[in-house]
């Protein structure tokens, strides 16, 4: 991002002063896995496009990869309705794809799914800011996890904590693909006062959080906080253009890998240094700013 675009998002975010009472911000932030029911059971599968991109800005998701000598097995951290899940099962018959969602309304879609089989995919409702991960999945077995457009749902108080919990799954060497929403974003810009609950977390219409996320945010939660290796960490620039609706505007994205410590020795140093206990787990459309600021799926 140039400097005068930057200075210019700055601008625009500095004039709203606003933010949400006290009380709906808690609301918001207790609420967030019954807002994400609604939403499915208001759109189903029909609102996200399937992620057929992911495989060209992931080389970790190509068949035949060299990056786990085994059957690699990978974690969809915020599923949904499997928009991600079913591409990657039908380019790579070898691999194993855990799905996890704290919607239990978007995991009934996954498991109602044709291509759903146990064989390949095991589907579970978790809220990974809470549900301990390795009670569903042996710790330390993970090659892959995917985090595609899910962290930006999380408070930032909690995004540590889903970090913490990420990393006891993951193998020595496992690593994190990284995609989300990015600071100065046109959505982001675009929210009208009375949206902003702290810098850079917004509420949409529909009650769901959206944060938009800096490098320096991403390196502070998963190098500093999470103990893990940067690969890379950077925005990505997308142009979308709608000449019928005379659209022309930048998306913002953020795009980074990261690595546990191939040590296995300095991996539970990592999950040590988080400082984060994770508790066992227990039983049981639009912004309003004309842009849809949710998964905006590339073709």
């Amino acid at each position: 991002m140039d400097d005068l675009f930057v200075s210019r998002s700055q601008e625009t975010l500095a004039k709203d002063t606003s933010v949400v009472p006290e009380f709906w911000q808690q609301k918001y932030r207790s609420d967030a896995s019954r807002n994400w029911d609604r939403f499915y059971h208001h759109n189903t599968t029909n609102f996200f496009k399937n992620r057929h991109w992911t495989d060209r800005v992931f080389e970790e998701l190509r068949p035949g990869h060299l990056f786990s000598e085994e059957k690699p097995i990978l974690l969809e951290i915020g599923c949904g309705v499997g928009n991600f899940v079913w591409p990657v099962l039908e380019r790579n018959p070898d691999i194993f794809i855990y799905a996890c969602d704290f919607s239990k309304r978007a995991i009934e879609f996954v498991k109602q799914n044709e291509g759903y089989a146990q064989k390949r995919c095991q589907a579970f409702v978790c809220d990974i800011t809470k549900d301990r991960l390795a009670d569903t999945i042996p710790p330390h077995s993970v090659d892959i996890v995917s985090a595609i457009f899910v962290f930006s749902a999380l408070p930032p108080e909690k995004q540590a904590a889903a970090i913490a919990n990420i990393v006891e799954i993951l193998k020595p060497g496992g690593r994190i693909l990284f995609r989300d929403y990015g600071i100065y974003d046109i959505a982001q810009l675009r929210f009208k006062s009375g949206h902003k609950l702290e810098n850079n977390l917004y509420v949409r219409q529909d009650g769901t959080l959206a944060y938009y996320f800096s490098k320096e945010r991403l390196h502070e939660l998963f190098v500093q906080h999470g103990g893990l290796v940067e690969l890379d960490n950077d925005y990505v620039i997308s142009r979308l253009k709608n000449f019928k609706k005379n659209i022309d505007v930048e998306r913002v994205f953020t795009q980074a890998r990261f690595q546990a410590p191939i040590d296995s020795g300095l991996l539970e140093k990592a999950m040590t240094n988080t400082q984060i206990t994770i508790p066992a787990a227990t039983s049981g459309e639009t912004d309003g700013c004309g842009i849809i600021d949710m998964a905006m799926d590339m073709k």
